[in-house]
């Protein structure tokens, strides 16, 4: 079985390498291509340490790992950004790393996980950081594979910054000292703490989203879906933590992890549980903006509407007022302009009271119209 792993592991590093078929035709002439730039370099890092302290910086990965053949109790330190498969492979075969492991970190996109291979540790983390500028938070990827004397990390983004995490644990040689796992506990604390600045930023949002809430501003429900968005994947980072810190937990008494080590895990542990609490209780806090706002935007249509109506019904007490006044002014046209027509054969023409006539005719009518309309309220 080790000997088809083996293989397996072989055969991914040398995809790569693998020469291509030459072509029995010239191809025909193309135009000069630009140059590539030259890809970042694998291995940020490599560092052998002996009783914390650095010894020595090997320029591959089969240097520092002579270094290790030499003194077993000696611990390499390898960092390494977007590795290629092969690389990678390479790297596993050297240092006999899980096939499963690897194909994760190969893949990436993994949630936080931690998982053992035998003596070998693999641990996935998100660690984010709140970008100012365009107020949102950004997300990094982490794996680390931790043996009794070696701990390689393989980043796929820019953060976390491990820089920061070597110099520390270089200036305090007693914790570095006790090997990978103080490594693991170092990169756990470096996470955790940047996770406070989040919280702050996404705290400073939520105050300012509450006062457009109730300011009105129309595009402000977007932002809230975005911003409970970001604070869903900030609880996802987060809140694995808390079980993968049980499960090293765990294994204090069985691998006997230093003591003073178990109480920085601890304190870690503490700090995880009060961000995965301060998120939680966002998320809830977003919702409750998110349905209050809702009230509100239907509070405000149906104003909007209660308005419509309003007017819409002065229009028609409008409609009818002016609809009343053309009826009443119609009807002594039409009786005047029946008179007025001036035929030779017409009885009233000739008739004493024609006129007086028409005039109270004119009249009646309009009058009576004037009184059915303002016993219905028209005019």
């Amino acid at each position: 079985m080790v000997d088809r792993r083996r293989a397996s592991l072989t055969a991914l590093s040398t995809l790569a390498r693998r020469p291509r078929p030459e072509l029995t035709l010239a191809p025909p002439p193309q135009p000069p291509v630009p140059a590539v730039p030259q890809r970042q370099s694998l291995i940020v890092d490599n560092a052998v340490y002996s009783s914390g302290r650095r010894v020595a910086t090997p320029d591959s990965v089969a240097e520092s790992h002579e270094w290790l053949v030499e003194d077993p109790d000696r611990l390499v330190w390898l960092g390494l950004y977007r590795p290629e498969p092969a690389e990678l492979g390479e790297l596993a075969e050297q240092y006999d790393l899980p096939e499963l492991a690897v194909e994760d970190a190969i893949k990436a996109h993994q949630r936080p996980k931690f998982e053992r291979y035998g003596s070998t540790l693999f641990v996935v983390l998100k660690a984010a950081r709140y970008l100012d500028a365009a107020e949102e938070v950004e997300f990094g990827e982490l794996h680390l594979f931790l043996g009794r004397n070696f701990a390689i990390t393989v980043r796929h983004s820019e953060s976390p910054d491990l820089s920061r995490v070597r110099r520390r644990l270089e200036s305090e040689p007693a914790l570095l000292e006790k090997g990978s796992e103080a490594v693991l506990y170092a990169i756990l604390d470096a996470v955790v703490d940047g996770y406070s600045p989040v919280v702050a930023g996404l705290a400073t949002d939520i105050d300012e989203i509450e006062t457009e809430v109730f300011r009105g501003d129309p595009g402000v429900s977007r932002r809230i879906y975005e911003l409970s968005q970001e604070v869903l994947e900030f609880q996802r980072a987060a809140q694995p933590l808390t079980g993968i810190l049980a499960a090293i937990a765990a294994g204090f008494d069985k691998y006997g992890v230093d003591d003073d080590l178990r109480s920085y895990l601890r304190d870690v542990e503490d700090h995880v549980v009060q961000v995965t609490e301060r998120v939680e209780a966002f998320r809830l806090q977003l919702r409750d903006i998110l349905t209050v706002n809702a009230t509100l935007v239907a509070q405000r249509q149906n104003e909007e509407i209660r308005e419509l109506t309003e007017a819409s019904i002065a229009q028609g007490e409008e409609v009818k007022k002016i609809s009343a006044w053309a009826a009443i002014l119609f009807a002594p046209t039409l009786v005047g302009t029946v008179y007025g027509m001036n035929f030779e054969v017409m009885p009233e023409l000739g008739w004493a009271l024609g006129y007086p006539f028409a005039l109270v005719l004119m009249a009646g009518v309009s009058l009576t119209l004037y009184a059915v309309f303002k016993r219905r309220d028209w005019i």
